[in-house]
């Protein structure tokens, strides 16, 4: 039974989430602070997390970012009233998952836990250490290897590689990988992209030319794929 952690601290929303998921099969426990959501994560590790970043004692986007210091392998889905673009892509960029505002349908909330499960059923979310061909990649450490050598990232690439890794499959176009990965900024040129696209590439491909992880997608952007291991 996969295990969900709502770290929410009103009870009302808190509760009919827990009915809902435990009706699906869910094992579901709930936590009202960030500090009592962190330990249950820590000594009872979720499949899933469902985040509020408007908790009593710290922000989500800490918790967010102690999980994913810790290399905590839950997928994290952010719920919150906080539906600014700014705040979706803060989100992202320090580890959510996937995102839902509030007020929320509790059918679509119930599809998105879902399909999270789904993926880490499939291997497709962040574990402590993520591999793909002959590359290991440790979030915790922000470490990338090839061969069990070392490979010199720049933190853009990086975090691009990153932020590409956590939703394989997913088509992002260049103005998505830009708000997430570098923040909102007109002035940057979404041929940023495609120049650290290439050069990531280069650095974890067997065959630059004929990419087998980094893939483009025709008039949209890119996305990644596992490929053969």
């Amino acid at each position: 039974m996969h295990r969900i952690l709502i770290i929410e601290d009103n009870p009302g929303i808190a509760d009919t989430v827990r009915e809902h998921l435990a009706a699906e099969g869910y094992e579901a426990a709930v936590a009202p602070t960030a500090a009592e959501g962190l330990a249950d994560a820590r000594a009872n590790p979720p499949t899933v997390i469902i985040l509020d970043l408007m908790l009593p004692d710290l922000p989500g986007e800490t918790v967010l970012r102690t999980l994913r210091a810790e290399a905590a392998p839950a997928a994290v889905l952010i719920l919150s009233a906080k539906n600014d673009e700014m705040s979706k892509v803060t989100g992202f960029r320090v580890g959510a998952d996937d995102y839902l505002t509030k007020p929320f349908g509790i059918l679509e909330l119930l599809a998105r836990v879902d399909n999270l499960v789904r993926r880490a059923r499939a291997g497709g979310l962040p574990q402590d250490v993520v591999r793909f061909g002959a590359i290991e990649i440790t979030p915790a450490a922000r470490r990338i290897t090839m061969h069990g050598e070392d490979v010199d990232l720049r933190p853009r690439e990086y975090d691009l590689l990153l932020a590409l890794v956590r939703r394989p499959g997913q088509a992002w176009s260049r103005r998505e990988l830009l708000d997430t990965v570098w923040g909102y900024d007109p002035s940057i040129e979404s041929r940023t992209v495609d120049w650290h696209i290439a050069e990531l590439r280069r650095k974890v491909e067997p065959d630059p030319t004929n990419p087998r992880h980094l893939l483009t997608v025709r008039k949209v952007g890119y996305r990644f794929e596992y490929g053969d291991v």
